[in-house]
């Protein structure tokens, strides 16, 4: 099984490190809390929840394809939901049949209502509590979501290149590029009830259940993860409480602390969980 050390991963700029701890990309390959690499596959045009705390929630729209002859579908994380301070915010890569890098691809959405988030580096929409941020880190297709001392999120929107299908025989129709998130968390304060099928990597007692020794490990978690919209705050395995608060849900006891990190800024050490 692969693991990667956050210690030693860097990244040149404010985007996704799809090689630390913390991350969700490509046919979606996640780096854990705990530096292994793993692969979930979900189902295409379904939901599923990557983090589940008292206070906090983030669920995730897969899309995908299904080439003829094949077992199952290829996927990639089309959208992210989230739930925070009783309030809902939303990302998503837009449909395009061909990819324009002069245009931007993304959707923002906050309480149901379209958020208009104007292009160019550093643009920046705030909640009237300044509660969740919104900054981009390149003129389009780059931002980093802040919830107040909870996490950061970076995400980018890219496409399957042609380059990308070739490599892995997607077989990619030509009006779709599949346009999707690649995401790195940085979390605060997670409680050590923390699930998901990102969020549970985070807690202390986590036994990884993906086989040693494998190239892909793929672990499993549909049933237990499957929600029924992009912003419900129900799963199988979820613990969100509508209406929590980070004061009123945060211990010293629940917060995992990792003393050596420098938790000041988003440090590229990521997925790592940092005590304010």
């Amino acid at each position: 099984m692969e693991t990667i050390d956050a210690a030693t991963i860097s990244s040149p700029g404010r985007k996704p490190n799809c090689n630390a701890p913390g991350s969700g990309c490509y046919d979606p390959r996640f780096i854990g809390g705990d530096g292994r690499v793993f692969y979930f596959h979900g189902k295409t045009n379904e939901h599923f929840t990557l983090v589940s705390d008292s206070n906090l929630q983030m669920n995730a729209r897969f899309i995908g394809h299904r080439p003829e002859g094949r077992s199952r579908d290829y996927t990639w994380i089309q959208a992210l939901g989230i739930l925070f301070n009783s309030k809902t915010f939303s990302l998503e890569a837009t449909k395009t049949p061909q990819w324009n890098d002069e245009l931007d691809h993304f959707k923002f959405t906050y309480n149901g209502n379209q958020v208009a988030l104007a292009e160019g580096s550093l643009s920046t929409w705030y909640t009237e509590e300044k509660d969740i941020k919104v900054e981009r880190v390149a003129s389009k297709n780059g931002v980093m979501v802040t919830l107040k001392d909870v996490a950061e999120i970076l995400v980018n929107v890219v496409p399957i290149t042609k380059e990308d299908d070739r490599i892995h025989n997607y077989q990619v129709p030509s009006d779709d590029c599949f346009a999707h998130l690649e995401v790195q968390f940085r979390f605060f304060a997670l409680s050590q009830k923390v699930d998901g099928v990102l969020g549970r990597t985070y807690r202390l007692d986590f036994e990884n259940p993906a086989k040693p020794g494998v190239a892909m490990p793929v672990v499993g978690g549909e049933d237990k993860y499957r929600t029924n919209s992009l912003l419900s705050p129900h799963c199988g395995s979820c613990v969100y409480s509508q209406g929590s608060s980070t004061e009123k849900e945060t211990t010293p006891q629940q917060v995992m602390e990792y003393g050596t990190l420098d938790c000041t800024k988003f440090s590229y050490g990521l997925g790592i969980v940092c005590r304010k």
